[in-house]
């Protein structure tokens, strides 16, 4: 069972930067796309982006496009999202979630970690 923990959330200033990190459990994930999402209080979970292990590949939901950006390191097996000009409306919870190429779905899921931006 593939275990992802996130961590580096936190309380940030309008403005302000933040850098999650996802570390997967294996490290056996060649086959797998790792992808964020984030929860805002009252509102459905929301896409964020995602990243192919092997390809490098990423998307981003329209209201964080040229804010946030997501990376990995192969040496240390985790992925990253970097938070950039942080805003009020980007407080949530982010969880990190990996899929096998073929899987529609994501199958496997982190615990979630807090990010709170004030003004």
């Amino acid at each position: 069972q593939v275990q992802l923990v996130e961590s580096g959330g936190g309380l940030v200033q309008a403005g302000g930067s933040l850098r999650l990190s996802c570390a997967p459990s294996e490290r056996s994930f060649s086959d797998y796309v790792m992808g964020w999402f984030r929860q805002a209080p009252g509102k459905e979970r929301e896409f964020v982006g995602r990243i192919t292990w092997s390809g490098g590949s990423t998307i981003g939901a329209d209201s964080v496009k040229g804010r946030f950006t997501i990376s990995r390191d192969y040496a240390k097996n985790t992925v990253y999202l970097q938070m950039n000009s942080l805003k009020r409306e980007d407080t949530a919870v982010y969880y990190c979630a990996a899929k096998p190429n073929w899987s529609v779905d994501y199958l496997y899921w982190g615990q979630g970690t807090q990010v709170t931006v004030s003004s």
